[in-house]
Parts: C-alpha cells; sequence; structure tokens
C-alpha cells in the first residue's frame, strides 16, 4: 500500500510539475525572497494626481536609468474573446528598443502577464552588463506573485523566474530587480 502511494504521488508530479512543493525555489531558506530579500522592490506610480503627473514619474525612472546598465521592460496584457495579447518592450542604453507580442487563448490575465514577465526577466537576466531590472507593469498583483512561495497553479511560471532571478542576484550582490505599477494607459 506504502509503495502505491509513493508512486502516485511520483506519478501525480511528473504529470503536474508545477504543483511540486519540494522544489528547491520554494524551499525554505532556499527563497530567492530569504536569500536576496534586499535585491527587489515593489513601487507605485503616484496615482493621486492626474494622468500627466504619473507620466513624468514615469519618464523621470526612464531619464534616471537610460545611462546606467538598466533593463527596462514595460508589460501590458489584455484579453478580448479569450484571446490575450501580451506587449512587452525591453529598453537597454544604446541598443535598439525591443517588442514582442505574444498572443495566447483561454488564460487568465495574471497567467499573461506573468507569463511575459518571464521571458523579459530571463531576456534581461541573460545579458552581461545589466545590474538592474526594472519592470514597469499594470499588474503588480501579479508580480507580487513571484516571490510568494505558497502552492497554487502558477508555480511553474514562478520557479522559472525565481531560477534565472537566482542567477542574476548570485552575480553581483549589487544586481537588483524593481517593479513599478502604472495603469495601461500611460504607458
Amino acid at each position: 500500500m506504502k509503495d502505491h502511494i509513493i508512486n502516485s504521488k511520483i506519478k501525480l508530479y511528473s504529470i503536474f510539475p508545477s504543483f511540486d512543493p519540494l522544489h528547491q525555489e520554494f524551499t525554505f531558506g532556499y527563497c530567492v525572497s530569504d536569500k536576496f530579500s534586499n535585491c527587489f522592490s515593489f513601487n507605485l506610480v503616484n496615482k493621486k494626481g492626474k494622468d500627466n503627473i504619473c507620466a513624468q514619474e514615469l519618464d523621470n525612472l526612464v531619464l534616471q536609468n537610460s545611462l546606467s546598465s538598466s533593463a527596462l521592460i514595460v508589460t501590458d496584457a489584455s484579453i478580448k474573446n479569450n484571446i490575450a495579447t501580451l506587449v512587452t518592450y525591453v529598453y537597454q542604453a544604446n541598443f535598439p528598443l525591443i517588442k514582442i507580442v505574444h498572443h495566447a487563448v483561454f488564460i487568465t490575465s495574471s497567467k499573461a502577464e506573468l507569463f511575459a514577465m518571464k521571458c523579459e526577466i530571463n531576456q534581461a537576466c541573460n545579458k552581461n552588463n545589466i545590474s538592474k531590472i526594472i519592470v514597469i507593469t499594470n499588474s503588480i498583483y501579479s508580480a507580487k506573485l513571484i516571490f510568494n512561495s505558497l502552492l497554487h497553479p502558477l508555480q511553474s511560471h514562478l520557479a522559472a523566474i525565481l531560477s534565472k532571478l537566482r542567477l542574476f542576484f548570485n552575480k553581483s550582490q549589487n544586481n537588483s530587480i524593481e517593479f513599478w505599477e502604472c495603469s495601461s494607459h500611460l504607458k
């Protein structure tokens, strides 16, 4: 009977690997949120003012980081008629602006946002001269999920992002990632 239960668990994890609570990225003490808690932050653009004040804050953010070794990532996802459109922009000084568009069907907006963030964070982490990644998104909730080690259906995306971030943070103690939330109509 015990062998049957163990075999059932192994089969379950091989079918649903994203639900593996023993994945190293979610192990206590090994979590990115435990080891590198000072390397990431979440920020809200001032929503009290008018749209032009929010746009000014974003302009200042871009100008402050345009000459440094930063990668700015802007993500946006929208769903219409069960088709998700994900648009991401990646900006790095002295390189062309990169625009990537993805389409997916029958997924949630949180999953779409995480997928877009995963693609662009992976791309930024792979560049040797990047020490700071700035992600501008309209879903700070999805960004905060990246560092949530609780068991939930989006774990497969999170494990992939966390693995890349772990390598990125291990390159230098000064490496960091910031998440900025702003509404879609400002991007």
